[in-house]
């Protein structure tokens, strides 16, 4: 799809320092006048309450380190990434503490079958999952809210924001398995947790507070993060977190900066945890961010972004061991979006009003501005029972969803492009898990209804989707009891997005021609095959440690994949696309006798591979992972294409040690990377990293990372088109503190 020359993203620094620089000071104030009046710090624990994907199931050796299996918080049925009869892995703490991740891109570093497409405005990105990307078909949660912002535009175009700085932990489920955690979720669901006041509160500790710092060399770029928390009393506590970032534009590995790659953002959190029983917890928590960027074209800004986001959620979950029934959770949340566009210059030549074609001028300080709000209700039960020998666990629940989209522009310029308009999509399911002995089977049935209101047009539509999983751990022998084979077919259903549906005009700059609504779209339809196995084991070599094993094979098929489709003017039979003399035989207009529309292919066939390896214990560390995907469309006249989507095939190796009672820890990383097949203009790659920290002692902890040591210029794939190439940073070198204090 295209508009025209939207520029990248650049610079907008230094609007909120002043309110950044009063809280840190009053946090660093009431640290200073605490911690004279009260014991020393107590080292960062986790809380004596287990909490789900936090301390559940660990294993530890005698030096403490923590060796395997927290439970993913998106499993509604409590289990951990091994455990799963699904392709899925998880982020803990300890991960994103070594990563570093400036954006969410950084975060899934070598996470099979998941990848991140930025614009060279890197803190808005697009999650891809075996190579499914934009309108819902990876659904992005953070604590328990939906992320369904989205611009047309060259680049990405579902896009969201969440600081690594805020985040505890980060859960991927791949293919339609994870139909269970709301409707359109053909390609998979990420979900990211936020930080509790468990996680920061050692056990004796009534408030803790910290304060980071850190430096990056490629941009130039600075992080401040500042921490507190306090605990009531055992039922109540709370946590609140905010991070600044102000970044200049990078430079590539071939030393050439990339313009419009500079961004300042300011982002936070609050989040209070209730317990109103001994067996219920009620979550309420508030995500923000305040983002600044300015578009630039020809090496000039042209217009400044200022984009505000803000989620509020409500988690409530009762679990009663006495009552085997009872696993009740509820959660409720309100995201709202807000992006302003402003433009800095008069724009006239190669400017066509999205009406007529015809050339206008785009004035200086005209405003385009962009609201999504979307409100979301998510509940469901397990009862756990027994008959005949089988346990069973009964999963059934509802989902529903309401998307209204909002766009306003006086100069009619931009708003037809990202369409204003209503979705509501609804659904309910019921999975049933059975185990006996060797064998678990889980069957799933889910049913999904939507409805899309626009100016011009509308639609709806239903189905039912079934997912059947069969997994056997087939030998009780030693070294083979942690083997486990499982077989999958789930289906997944996608409605058309607001913008898929009713997108209209004429493409507004360097050439013009329409784009066509169209609301005959038909939904998308996942079909998955996945064959995989898992392994688990402890005490491989030596006693203390633990070795993972996570592989998979998938084959999906979605029918009616909706996808970016030119119309030639010339031959068109349908009438859709008539040929427009008038703006043909204009002199002062550059026109492009073509349209374009979303329509539906036949199908959309993509294959892959994942595995993913972890060896853990006490003297440090070792992973290796990789994924390969390949994908096609297909046409209803048999014409095949390479998915413009597909990522690159990626191997990644890790390497830790720990020295110093683990206070030290050492490592690198290297990740081979392939170039899709039918991208002309991407290239093989292999990048280096190397980490350490040193916690010096219970106050202070320093961070060292150097991403790219080799300085080598690449590109994502996903960011290399026949038109255009965004290289990715060159070498950085990031370095952090932290100190806390706690009593």
């Amino acid at each position: 799809m295209g508009l025209a020359n939207w520029g990248q993203a650049g610079a907008a620094a230094g609007r909120m320092r002043s309110g950044l620089a009063v809280l840190l000071a009053g946090v660093a104030a009431t640290t200073l006048l605490s911690a004279g009046a009260t014991a020393q710090e107590k080292q960062q624990a986790a809380s004596g309450q287990q909490q789900a994907g936090q301390t559940a199931d660990e294993k530890k050796d005698a030096s403490g380190a923590t060796l395997l299996d927290k439970i993913m918080l998106i499993s509604r049925l409590g289990e951990s990434a091994i455990e799963s009869l699904s392709s899925s892995s998880h982020v803990d703490q300890e991960q994103l503490d070594r990563r570093m991740a400036t954006t969410v891109n950084g975060v899934f570093f070598g996470v099979p079958g998941i990848a991140m497409q930025s614009d060279a405005k890197r803190t808005a990105s697009s999650v891809n999952i075996r190579g499914l990307q934009d309108f819902g078909r990876v659904q992005v949660i953070v604590d328990g809210a939906r992320q369904d912002f989205s611009r047309s535009g060259h680049g990405t175009a579902s896009t969201f924001w969440i600081d690594p700085e805020l985040i505890k932990s980060a859960d991927v489920i791949r293919g339609p398995v994870a139909n269970t955690y709301g409707s359109g979720a053909i390609g998979g669901v990420v979900f990211f947790d936020t930080k509790d006041a468990t996680d920061f509160l050692s056990p004796d500790e009534t408030w803790a507070t910290s304060v980071t710092g850190r430096y990056e060399t490629d941009g130039q770029g600075w992080t401040t993060s500042a921490t507190g928390a306090y605990r009531f009393n055992e039922n109540a506590d709370v946590l609140g977190n905010i991070v600044y970032r102000n970044y200049n534009d990078y430079k590539d590995g071939g030393g050439d900066r990339v313009p419009g790659s500079g961004f300042d953002v300011l982002s936070g959190m609050l989040k209070s945890t209730l317990r109103p029983t001994e067996n219920s917890e009620l979550k309420l928590g508030w995500v923000g961010a305040s983002d600044g960027w300015s578009e630039v074209s020809g090496g000039v800004p042209v217009s400044d972004l200022d984009m505000k986001q803000n989620t509020f959620t409500a988690r409530y979950n009762i679990t009663d061991e006495q009552r085997s029934w009872l696993d009740l959770h509820v959660n409720a949340s309100y995201n709202k979006t807000n992006l302003d566009r402003t433009y800095l210059t008069t724009l006239a030549g190669g400017q066509f009003d999205p009406q007529t074609g015809l050339p206008t001028t785009i004035a200086a300080g005209s405003q385009t501005t962009y609201d999504l709000g979307t409100w979301s209700l998510d509940l469901w039960n397990t009862s756990r029972f027994e008959t005949g020998g089988f346990r069973h666990e009964l999963t059934y629940g509802g989902d529903w969803i309401s998307d209204d989209m909002v766009t306003r522009d006086p100069g009619g310029a931009m708003d037809t492009y990202t369409p204003s308009g209503k979705r509501r999509v609804s659904g309910a399911y019921v999975q049933d898990k059975v185990s006996w002995e060797w064998l678990e089977v889980i069957g799933g049935l889910r049913y999904d209804s939507y409805k899309l209101d626009g100016d011009t047009a509308d639609s709806a539509g239903d189905r039912l989707s079934p997912r059947i999983t069969v997994g056997v751990t087939p030998f009780q022998s030693a070294g083979l009891e942690g083997l486990q084979f499982y077989g999958t077919y789930a289906e997944g259903y996608r409605s058309p997005s607001i913008t898929e549906t009713l997108m209209s005009g004429m493409h507004p700059t360097g050439a013009t021609f329409p784009f066509l609504p169209n609301p005959n779209l038909r939904p998308e339809t996942g079909k998955t095959w996945e064959f995989g196995a898992n392994y688990k084991a402890d005490g491989v070599i030596q006693a203390d440690d633990a070795l993972r094993l996570k592989a998979a094979y998938f084959n999906n098929d979605v029918d009616d994949y909706i996808g970016s489709t030119t119309i030639s003017a010339f031959t068109d039979t349908t009438g859709l696309c008539p040929v427009r003399w008038d703006l043909l035989m204009n002199p002062d207009v550059t026109y492009a006798p073509i349209c374009s529309q979303y329509q539906n292919y036949a199908n959309a066939r993509i294959r892959g591979f994942e595995f993913e390896s972890v060896y853990d214990a006490g003297w440090g560390f070792a992973g290796l992972s990789a994924s390969v995907i390949n994908g096609h469309t297909v046409s209803y006249e048999g014409v095949r294409e390479d998915l413009q989507t597909i990522p690159s095939s990626q191997v990644t190796g890790q390497l830790g040690f720990r020295f110093l009672e683990d206070r030290l820890t050492v490592g690198g990383e290297v990740q081979y990377n392939g170039k899709p097949r039918g991208n002309e203009r991407a290239e093989d790659y292999t990048l280096v990293n190397a980490f350490a920290s040193y916690q010096a002692n219970e106050n202070l902890k320093v961070d060292l990372r150097v991403d790219n040591l080799f300085d080598v210029k690449y590109a994502n794939p996903l960011n290399t088109t026949t038109t255009s190439i965004l290289y990715e940073p060159g070498v950085t070198v990031k370095l952090g503190a932290t100190m806390r204090f706690g009593g």
